[in-house]
């Protein structure tokens, strides 16, 4: 084993204690107060741990992102992170942050304020042992992630630009730990559909049923899944009418769409946008678009993973790869060309979830050999 991981067991109670205190500074991501004092509290710790530079990015409705820069070479490395929640101020309450057995429990503890404190504690590891000196590792904190990351999405994307590659310390996949080398693409879209209203039983000749022309919209969109390509499709929400004696003049659906390719975002968002009408005297309009584009697994990606599998089997540990349906900022930073690596985070379960856990027997070699990956990329 490394002398990181030495570090590391000499260490993983202060780790802890850390990620009990970010835990416990619930932060929702629209309540901008809550997720700015969980900020302040984790750029501190880059700055006092790892000797970190903070440039803040100041948001006016959304909390602060910030940047934490550690070292001073040539080379940049980007780590990526979020400390914003689904879960509401006083959650903390019902799901207390606390170690029963092997579990760390508490709201944000897996997706994921471990990932976050990790990353403060290897790059206080490289600080430490000199294998920063030709580097520079940014560390960006972003505080709306969970809602799409509407504003720091172009800070994410121009650090990208700027960087070798994108280290993602989202969760990893299953109990084993698993990272992930692709994620699907997210699209979100709006089906509103307008009618004629009529007397249903009077005048129904009159009508022309926006819920009936919904209905078969609902099939033809149903009719995008691809399984054989990862093409999902789900249209979740319906909306529609006002009384049962009213031939319905509006209706409305919400679309989740979820790609593997590119190709197939394309391909999916044409026929998405591209409607029929089915019912005489009826239209139907399509707002939205892809939110995230997909990570796709690349041959840079792969061999960023063959290292950490090495690296990881040096620490005794089996690294597993796969990929996910669901987005994160790595989407973004995939999309502009750079070499994307995820799930390097909490392993555990149950994000967005009351039994969201971490395993704390995987937080010394998880961070063992992330540190390690850290010095010899």
């Amino acid at each position: 084993m490394s002398r990181y991981r030495g570090f590391v067991d000499q260490h993983v109670e202060n780790v802890l204690a850390d990620l009990k205190t970010l835990v416990e500074l619930e932060s929702p991501t629209t309540d901008k107060a809550a997720v700015d004092r969980a900020g302040a509290y984790l750029a501190g710790r880059f700055a006092d741990a790892a000797r970190a530079e903070i440039v803040w990015h100041r948001q006016e409705t959304w909390g602060d992102h910030f940047e934490a820069r550690i070292g001073g070479g040539r080379r940049r490395v980007l780590l990526i992170g979020h400390f914003d929640t689904v879960w509401p101020v006083g959650t903390i309450q019902r799901l207390p942050c606390r170690i029963e057995g092997d579990r760390l429990t508490g709201p944000g503890c897996f997706d994921m304020k471990y990932g976050d404190i990790q990353a403060v504690w290897a790059l206080r590891a490289i600080v430490e042992s000199g294998a920063a000196k030709d580097k520079t590792f940014v560390f960006f904190g972003n505080t709306e992630e969970e809602v799409g990351s509407p504003t720091s999405r172009p800070i994410i994307e121009r650090l990208a630009r700027e960087s070798e590659c994108a280290l993602i310390l989202e969760p990893s996949v299953g109990e084993e730990g698993a990272v992930k080398l692709w994620r699907k693409g997210v699209g979100m879209y709006r089906l509103s559909v307008q009618g004629v209203a009529s007397h249903a039983g009077a005048d129904p000749d009159k009508g022309r049923s926006a819920v009936l022309e919904l209905a078969h919209q609902v099939i033809d969109l149903h009719a995008i899944n691809d399984a054989a390509k990862g093409t999902t499709l789900n249209v979740g929400v319906v909306r529609g009418g006002t009384r049962s004696n009213v031939i319905a003049a509006s209706a409305e659906a919400e679309i989740d769409l979820r790609v593997r390719t590119m190709d197939e975002a394309r391909r999916a968002d044409e026929r998405i946008k591209t409607r029929p009408t089915f019912v005489q005297g009826t239209s139907a309009r399509i707002t939205g678009g892809l939110n995230r584009p997909p990570m796709e697994e690349t041959p840079a990606s792969r061999r960023l993973y063959e290292l950490a599998r090495r690296l990881a089997a040096d620490e005794g540990v089996e690294l597993a790869a796969t990929g996910t349906g669901g987005g994160s900022d790595g989407n973004f930073t995939a999309a502009v060309g750079v070499p994307t690596f995820d799930g390097l985070g909490a392993v555990g379960d149950g994000g967005h979830a009351d039994h969201e856990h971490i395993r704390v027997s995987a937080v010394a070699p998880r961070l063992a050999w992330f540190t390690r990956l850290l010095a010899e990329l």
